[in-house]
Order: C-alpha cells, then structure tokens, then sequence
C-alpha cells in the first residue's frame, strides 16, 4: 500500500495550487481558531486532495502526464487501499474541529469520488465536471474552511469572495486539461477544454478571471479594504503577462499547448495566488 508508486501518485506537491482557496479564506477571518485552521491545513492539503488525487490515478489508469506528473508509474490495488485510509484518516482527525468540520470533509470526498468513479464519471461530462471542480473546490472549500477555522459566523457579503474562488479555479482547472485533449477523448471524457477548444479554452479562463476579480473588488469594498484588492492585482501581474504570452504560442502553434507550458501556468498562478493571500493573512 505504501509503495514509492503509490506516494507519488498522491501527488502531495499538487496540493500547492489548491492552497490559494484556503489561504484566501483565512485571510478574511477576523477572529481565527489557529488550533482548528492547522488541522483544516492538514486534513484537506495532507490527506483529502492526495486521497482525491490518488482515487484518480486509480481510475483512470493514466498512461501519459498528468497534473504534477509528467510520466505517472502504473497504479494498483494498493493505491486504493491507500486512498480509503486517507479518506477515514481526514473524517476522524476532522471531528476533532466539530461535526459540522465532518459532514463538510464527507461531502467533498463523496463529490471527488463521483467525479472520478467509472460507474459515475461526472469528469466524462463537460459542464457538469467542470462545475462539479469549481464549486467544491472553490466556494465550498472556502466556506470549510472560513466556518471550520472562525469564531464568529460567516457574514453574507462573503458570498463574493466564495464566487470569486469558484471563477478562480474555474479559470485555472480548463487550463490543466488543454494537454490532453487526445488522452481524455479516448478514454471517453469530454472535457469542457476539448469542447471549447485551444483558443476557446483561453478565452473563457480570461473571462472567469475577469469576473473573479470583479467579484473581488466588491468583496473588498463591503469590506472597506480595497487597498488589499489592488495590492493583489499588482502581485498578479506575472500571472496575466504569462497568459497572455502563453496564449499568443497557442495561437500560432498548438502544440505549445502541452505539459511543460501548463505545469508553468500552474505553477506561476499558484505561487502568485498564494503570495497574495499569504500578504493578507501577514497584514490582518
């Protein structure tokens, strides 16, 4: 169960470009549970996404790159045997934070499995997979993580920084699937980024992007900081000047829509996003 293969189709280092979720709700908390916002950290970055990540090596029995990985070793048996452990690992240690921490972990888990799980294979949908994505891993991850991590409730103008975390990954989870357009196809998914195509796959991460910012400088502004939305737009910059070049490659050449240029994507809207939110959590 705990082989090398099996380690390292749990992808932990994956779990850096999922982090800009959680860090941006803790960086809107005001009265934060340090305690509960670290096993949060833990269940969701060490076993919840390595477990989701690890299910769909499984699944999908990958034979050429995947996200994180350019030539992914076979999975067996034990990679599932591993993820269950995870998976029941994450929901006792969750309990910890409350019920409520368990019923939200539970539920995650069961969408990931239903988007991966052959008898489902809600990712084989275009629309609904990429929905299934944004919503978990962006509004809801965000609500998780605020209600899990706070000593005070919620309040509903955090409802524009939910949305703008779903339209992030929205803009961000098209452009992990732009590379293997062929390798999806013929294992019967159709993905919303085959759909839409190259360009169209760009054009509609720019404009869930646009909106995600958008959705930003209100939350800012209910908020009387928007200091704080502009400081984030200037440490994106790179992200948006990487876009556009990528972009302009695409344009002239689809081939440079690969693995290499995707991981680099990843990796620069990763590393911005987090330094961004790593900024407010320092300021607050």
């Amino acid at each position: 169960m705990f082989t090398r293969n099996n380690l390292i189709l749990l992808r932990f280092h994956f779990s850096l470009f999922l982090l800009p979720v959680f860090l941006f709700a803790i960086s809107q908390i005001e009265d934060i549970n340090t305690i509960n916002a670290w096993i949060m950290f833990s269940v969701l970055h060490l076993l919840v996404y390595p477990a989701s990540n690890g299910y769909n090596s499984f699944m999908d029995r990958d034979e050429t790159s995947i996200g994180g990985l350019k030539n992914p070793p076979k999975a067996d048996i034990g990679l599932f045997y591993l993820t269950i452990f995870l998976d029941v690992l994450a929901c006792i240690i969750s309990l910890i934070v409350g019920w409520e921490a368990l019923v939200f972990i539970i539920a995650y888990i069961f969408a990931s499995r239903a988007y991966s799980y052959r008898g489902i294979r809600l990712k084989k949908y275009p629309v609904v997979g990429f929905l299934t994505v944004a919503f978990f891993q962006g509004a809801f991850t965000y609500f998780t993580t605020y209600y899990s991590s706070s000593n005070l409730p919620i309040l509903e103008n955090h409802i524009w920084a939910m949305i703008a975390s779903s339209l992030l990954i929205g803009g961000i989870y098209p452009m992990t699937q732009i590379y293997q357009h062929e390798a999806d196809f013929k294992d019967g998914v159709v993905t919303l980024s085959y759909l839409l195509g190259y360009v169209g796959t760009f054009i509609l991460c720019a404009i869930s992007f646009t909106v995600a910012m958008a959705c930003m400088f209100i939350h800012f502004s209910l908020k009387n900081s928007l200091n704080s939305f502009f400081v984030i737009q200037v440490l994106l910059l790179p992200v948006i000047v990487f876009f556009l070049y990528w972009f302009v490659l695409v344009y002239k050449d689809i081939t440079k829509a690969n693995f290499e240029n995707t991981m680099k994507m990843n990796l620069i809207s990763s590393v911005c996003l987090n330094v961004c939110f790593l900024y407010l959590i320092i300021k607050q």
